[in-house]
């Protein structure tokens, strides 16, 4: 089993970093896309902080969430993902698995969640992959 394909397959629960409530934007259809493939979705945007999504209340930092996240799916720019990966690594406990998803890429925040443990996919679309793969 390929990383992408060991990731997808043994995630139950995703925060998505970056999501957003318009139906238009990419971070939504996907996550919708997700969410109607049995994965549970945590909406993280702190602009966004108490509203709802998807049935989903928005929290506002990946350490509002108490539950245990199996992947932590990223929409936000490359200059931001080493400060993302700091607050990933503070998460208890740790998620197996990020996802940068398409376009979107940082070598340096990669290599700190790998050397934690942290398997990591850069610059995929989780939805695109998913879709080849089940």
């Amino acid at each position: 089993m390929d990383k992408i394909e060991e990731m997808l397959a043994n995630s139950r629960s995703i925060a998505v970093l970056g999501m957003k409530e318009d139906g238009s934007e990419v971070s939504h259809k996907v996550t919708f896309y997700m969410k109607e493939h049995g994965y549970t979705i945590y909406p993280v945007n702190p602009t966004r902080a108490g509203k709802a999504v998807l049935g989903t209340t928005f929290y506002e930092s990946l350490l509002d969430i108490k539950d245990g996240i199996d992947l932590v799916d990223i929409f936000r720019r490359p200059e931001f993902l080493v400060e993302h990966a700091k607050e990933i690594l503070k998460m208890d406990p740790l998620p197996k698995y990020v996802w940068f998803q398409l376009g979107i890429y940082n070598d340096e925040a990669a290599k700190m969640l790998e050397k934690a443990g942290i398997k990591v996919v850069q610059n995929r679309c989780i939805m695109v992959e998913h879709a080849r793969l089940f």
